[in-house]
């Protein structure tokens, strides 16, 4: 009796939908794993890339968070909303594959454990009709921001829209073959779930009239075609853009910051007594790149979210950061042969300062600078980290970017001339400007109270050491803040002191240049000073000085608690010891500074002293906290000109004057310069005031 039963289940139709299910399937899988093995090898062939696995709780809460839970995407109200109901609709539908698999041998399979249950029939539907809206919803989308109609402004510019287009495609005919089979399994008795599964058993209506035996033919058609199409997409995946599918959670998962923002890739100390002939500083061919970022590269998925707040695109520059990483990848495939040949060859050693370029034919292929990426488009980027908050698989830009900086400053001596004169004032007097050591202790003259400059080791009722930093000490409108940050301690009780003339540039510039070298020069001596005077906390006014000895200073040795001035400012007013009153009367925009923003997570408490304020009213920029955009000297481009389209403080002035507020506030030197300079090529100094954190405080103090 059994072996008739068996005999029947397995003869006829069945057996052979069950072929043909097998026959594509492993056809299929044995194209998609050769493709994703060759992928594999290709990012394995990348140099080493040390720390990708430490801090494993945070990892995994990024991973819930990004992957899982969608929080990036979920910043973009619809394309976010649309975006998430197809993953984890997929990740539902995954039960419908299990299922269909499971049909080609017996019509009557259920998952083990779980069965047939109401929930999850409703589930496998609701899932079905919510990725069908996502995907009317992306065609909405896609329509409407089609580079043939908007060029530039659409973030889909540059990137490959045929085979979006055919995804999406694909996606449906998954969708359709899906409900298709499961309507048809409701008029042939087949069908396990009851009226939860809403939408198989609305379709299934239709198909009524048909009768048992047609609907018994539509059932295996569907299934086949269901099991098709998903293998068949499987193939098209591995081959396509479409491959974050897979990458994306591997990409998360190793990104080196949970955020993926702060401290640069720090380089292995470079000690010119340990480089041998063969070291190579950065990147200048595609087999220097570390292997997190060849893993970068196959994870792009083109959605053009870090286009579409790239300051440098957003003003007529080249630099387009997918762009950048689609022709980086292109690089890689092409490159291919010659990195699976060194690979295999074990020639990918490491040294202790760089990685070693000295590959069989890696030497004399062209260099990334100029061949792959144009020298305008490398220059152009502000190091903001817009691009880096954007990615929705953290893909971190500004890491490929430095390294092939760091290639030109360092192997080819190829940088923007302009750069060179405050690369060597850096190295000569400790400064972008130039101006010495001698005077940073300028900005004191005046005051109405003695500083103590540090020489030795700072006295023990001494609670902070004040950083002053290079604008901080030596530009004119700088000082101003400065002073009125010094002032503002001294009035809260606060005991500090200055290093004076010996204080010198963190080294962020060269650094973000791509002058690795002087940087850890600069670094190392700072971090020096610092222990010798046996210093305590810092107090930093400038975000590009405390971001380098907060977050980068750590990997060569220096590790002090860092606080900068709005934070300060904020605990300040917080314990009463600073109570702002109604002397100052405004309405105030504040521009987030990326340092101190994007790259720090502080965002809150310049707004909070803001708040404190009984005379203040807030009124927020459209683009601010994460998504605030840069005043345009970040990167370096503080001693670079620009001369390609828009000025980038411009474009960030003009969206502050657009508020109508009466004060323009932040909290970095270097943003109060380059939004000052744009107010008054406007021509409202007169109407507009740009004023940093402290000399608010200051004012409403009176």
């Amino acid at each position: 009796m059994n072996g008739m039963i068996i005999a029947t289940q397995f003869g006829g139709p069945i057996a052979l939908r069950m072929a043909i299910g097998l026959a594509v399937t492993v056809v299929a899988l044995a194209i998609a794993g050769r493709r994703l093995l060759f992928i594999g090898r290709l990012v394995a062939s990348g140099q080493p890339d040390h720390g990708r696995l430490q801090n494993i709780p945070g990892r995994i809460q990024a991973e819930l968070s990004e992957v899982i839970g969608q929080r990036k995407l979920f910043k973009r109200h619809a394309p976010g909303i649309a975006h998430a109901m197809t993953f984890w609709g997929f990740i539902v539908l995954l039960f419908t594959i299990i299922e269909a698999y499971g049909d080609l041998f017996s019509r009557r399979f259920a998952i083990p454990f779980i069965g047939h249950t109401a929930v999850l029939g409703f589930l496998e539907d609701f899932f079905s009709v919510s990725i069908l809206l996502a995907l009317a919803t992306f065609t909405i989308i896609r329509i409407k921001q089609s580079p043939a109609r908007r060029e530039r402004s659409s973030r889909f510019y540059g990137s490959h829209t045929k085979a979006a287009w055919f995804t999406l495609f694909m996606i449906a005919m998954v969708i359709i073959s899906l409900l298709g089979y499961r309507a048809a399994q409701t008029n042939v008795g087949e069908f396990p779930y009851g009226w939860w599964a809403f939408a198989s058993h609305g379709i299934g209506r239709a198909f009524s009239g048909l009768g048992k035996t047609v609907n018994g033919d539509l059932v295996t058609g569907f299934l086949l075609l269901n099991i098709t199409v998903i293998m068949y997409f499987l193939v098209f995946v591995t081959y396509s853009k479409h491959l974050h599918i897979f990458m994306a959670p591997l990409n998360v998962v190793t990104s080196r910051r949970p955020r993926a923002l702060g401290a640069l890739y720090s380089t292995p100390s470079m000690d010119m007594e340990e480089v041998s002939e063969d070291t190579v500083f950065g990147a200048g061919h595609i087999e220097d790149f570390r292997w997190k970022q060849l893993l970068d590269l196959v994870t792009c998925t083109e959605c053009g979210r870090c286009q579409a707040v790239c300051p440098a695109w957003n003003t007529g520059k080249p630099l387009s950061p997918k762009l950048l990483i689609m022709s980086l990848r292109d690089n890689m495939f092409e490159s291919a042969p010659r990195l699976l040949a060194k690979h295999t060859t074990g020639g990918s050693d490491s040294s202790d300062s760089g990685s070693s370029s000295g590959t069989e034919g890696g030497e004399d292929a062209p260099t990334l600078v100029p061949d792959t990426i144009e020298p305008d488009v490398l220059w152009s980027c502000l190091t903001c980290g817009a691009c880096v908050e954007e990615c929705p698989v953290d893909i971190e830009h500004i890491d490929t970017i430095v390294d092939m900086r760091r290639y030109e400053v360092l192997m080819e001596s190829r940088f923007p001339q302009e750069a060179g004169l405050m690369l060597r004032n850096i190295e000569n007097q400790g400064d972008p400007w130039g101006m010495g050591g001698s005077k940073r202790t300028d900005w004191t003259y005046g005051l109405d109270f003695e500083i103590p400059v540090v020489s030795g080791e700072i006295p023990d009722d001494i609670e902070y050491l004040y950083w002053v930093g290079c604008a901080g000490a030596l530009d004119e409108r700088a000082r101003k803040s400065t002073q009125a940050i010094a002032r503002m301690l001294n009035q809260a009780g606060v005991k500090f002191a200055i290093l004076g003339p010996r204080e010198s540039c963190t080294g962020d510039p060269a650094r973000r240049m791509g002058n690795e070298y002087l940087f850890q020069e600069q670094a190392k001596a700072n971090i020096d000073t610092l222990q010798k005077a046996k210093v305590k906390k810092i107090v930093a006014s400038c975000p590009h000085c405390f971001n380098s000895i907060s977050r980068e200073y750590p990997s060569l040795g220096g590790n002090f608690e860092v606080i900068h001035h709005s934070q300060l400012l904020a605990q300040l007013v917080n314990e009463g010891k600073l109570t702002p009153g109604k002397s100052f009367s405004a309405s105030i925009t504040y521009h987030d500074p990326c340092y101190l923003g994007r790259h720090n997570r502080v965002f809150d408490e310049p707004r909070d002293v803001l708040s404190a304020m009984p005379g203040v009213k807030q009124i927020e920029m459209q683009r601010h906290k994460e998504r605030s955009f840069c005043c345009g000297a970040g990167g370096a481009r503080m001693w670079m000109e620009e001369s390609i389209g828009k000025r980038v403080n411009m474009e960030r002035t003009d969206e502050a004057l657009s508020t109508g507020a009466d004060v323009v506030a932040t909290a970095c030197p270097y943003c109060l310069i380059m939004i000052d300079d744009a107010v008054k090529a406007n021509q409202k100094e007169e109407e507009v005031k740009v004023m940093d954190l402290s000399q608010i405080v200051e004012v409403s103090l009176d």
